[in-house]
């Protein structure tokens, strides 16, 4: 696929039109978006990002535009876990809730850059290293043990911490006491003085870089093009603020969200590690030969599959939810 800098050009300025778009018609003015806002402006970043993959699948041919498609779809279905996160974060600092938007929004072009650098190093490391697909493969593998386990666990009581740089940050410069509007930073007294607002943008920032850590090898299984894997995390990420919004009240119904994402996970890790093994160039594997035995999946294939994944998730969350709540109150009923 070759991506002439035009097309970097472009996708930088959708991307800087669409923040733009969002700090004058949203954070400017600080409010709580309203349901049938955020379903709005939800499904306003969904069809965008279908408009590009129709672009893709106009200008580079079929293959790319549905490797695109399964980058997005797969970015997507694991930034939901973000979400989770981001309303620990903004419980945490108890940001108030017309305030939010902005701290998201902040936070999420934070986590942009953060991804845009990962990106390009795993890119670097995959156009010379194809042995990194290994490294890859054996971590999302491990990632999806773990969503099982926290799936299986009870995280009632488990409470975020800031990340070291927010601990770090807050010894060392003086922090306000509390809000001050929606400032990050307060000069009083000959002193300048940061807000937890900052800190709270820096939190959401930093925390989505362990995200990245998974989802960049996990779209790297769909494509290797660096330009596909950063407007499908773009897309992805810049949709999740009103997102936030959307869901807030839903995400402790999709109780099973983590054995999802955990099936997702493993797929690609070990569509990952099948991968390397057909490309092997390791001396101590099959002699420095590639090991064939099993056929790689298709792009279609891992499309389905992602997308069946998801939808019995939720499906099977929002059933075993409304079995609970009726439960719960046939009992208060009795009580």
């Amino acid at each position: 696929m070759h991506v002439h800098a035009l097309a970097w050009i472009v996708l930088a300025a959708i991307i800087l039109t669409m923040i733009v778009v969002d700090i004058v018609g949203h954070v400017r003015t600080p409010h709580e978006p309203t349901l049938k806002e955020a379903a709005w402006w939800s499904l306003a970043y969904i069809v965008i990002a279908l408009i590009f993959g129709g672009i893709v699948w106009a200008l580079w041919g079929p293959e790319y535009g549905q490797e695109y498609l399964g980058g997005y779809i797969t970015e997507k279905a694991l930034s939901i876990d973000n979400l989770f996160v981001f309303v620990i974060i903004l419980s945490s600092f108890r940001v108030p809730r017309k305030n939010q938007q902005e701290v998201l929004l902040a936070g999420i072009v934070i986590a942009l850059v953060l991804r845009l650098l990962f990106i390009l190093a795993g890119a670097a490391l995959i156009e010379n290293f194809s042995w990194v697909f290994y490294l890859f493969g054996a971590w999302l593998l491990w990632t999806a043990i773990s969503q099982v386990r926290e799936g299986s666990g009870d995280d009632d009581d488990e409470e975020y911490r800031p990340p070291s740089i927010v601990r770090w940050v807050s010894k060392i410069v003086p922090v306000t006491d509390g809000f001050i509007g929606s400032r990050m930073l307060y000069r009083h007294g000959g002193r300048t003085y940061i807000t937890p607002m900052l800190l709270c943008v820096i939190a959401i920032g930093t925390a989505d870089v362990m995200f990245a850590v998974d989802s960049i090898p996990a779209i790297y299984s769909l494509t290797s093009e660096a330009y596909l894997v950063f407007a499908a995390n773009a897309f992805s990420l810049l949709g999740l603020r009103q997102l936030y919004f959307l869901i807030d009240g839903l995400l402790d119904r999709i109780v099973f969200l983590h054995y999802g994402l955990a099936a997702i996970l493993g797929f690609i890790g070990f569509k990952l590690i099948n991968h390397a093994l057909h490309t092997n160039e390791l001396p101590f594997i099959n002699g420095g030969h590639e090991v064939s035995a099993i056929p790689e999946p298709s792009i279609a294939f891992s499309l389905c599959f992602i997308v069946v994944t998801i939808l019995v998730t939720v499906m099977a969350s929002l059933a075993v939810s409304r079995k609970r709540r009726a439960r719960e109150e046939l009992g208060s009923a009795e009580r």
